[in-house]
């Protein structure tokens, strides 16, 4: 440098990859090592995987202006919530872990107001909608199966004992939310839903 001092060193990132799942074996946070294929991970993937779809259905909502966006932020960060309370099997935590992961009913019963809400302003269903309705309600459907395979991974660990029930029960009611915002989108958008129609035997 100019003044001859030394040059100051950039403090080093740390390394995204770790090596420690190389052996096909995880860790819970309760400190348990796990083949990857323990139905934990797969229901902590399913979790995760529906976040991203929430998150690509929030980006192509958020350009139509929807105000609902905001919601599906909030519903993100619940699912980090499930992840920790799915990461922390019950048979080997400890009060402390407990404290940390609990899972409240409370999260259900906003989601029920939101459904609620959005469902007094929609049309009745007279048929089998398929999804459709636009770039934001496909996204949201989309979103909608996802979250029927993350519940469906979560309810084996709720009966087994090891996930607190209101997971299981969040992420039902998570699944009727993702519809009826999905019908709500195509309406406020202007888009129509596509029904089921029976092919000509």
């Amino acid at each position: 440098s100019p003044d001859g001092d030394a040059p100051a060193r950039s403090a080093r990132a740390p390394r995204i990859y770790t090596r420690t799942g190389d052996k096909g074996f995880s860790s819970t946070f309760t400190g348990e090592r796990r083949p990857k294929g323990d139905r934990i991970f797969e229901a902590l993937g399913a979790t995760d995987e529906l976040s991203s779809a929430i998150g690509l259905a929030g980006e192509f909502s958020s350009e139509q202006g929807h105000t609902f966006v905001e919601q599906l932020h909030q519903v993100q960060c619940m699912l980090q919530d499930v992840g920790s309370n799915i990461a922390t099997p019950l048979s080997s935590a400890r009060d402390a872990h407990l404290k940390q992961t609990s899972f409240s009913e409370k999260p259900v019963l906003e989601l029920e107001q939101w459904i609620d809400s959005y469902s007094e302003q929609l049309p009745p269903l007279q048929a089998f909608i398929l999804p459709s309705g636009g770039k934001s309600s496909a996204a949201l459907h989309l979103s909608r199966a996802v979250c029927r395979r993350a519940e469906r991974c979560v309810v084996p660990l709720v009966q087994a004992g090891e996930a607190d029930p209101n997971v299981a029960k969040y992420l039902n009611r998570l699944s009727d939310y993702l519809f009826v915002l999905a019908r709500y989108a195509a309406m406020k958008e202007g888009k129509e839903e596509k029904i089921y129609i029976k092919p000509e035997p």
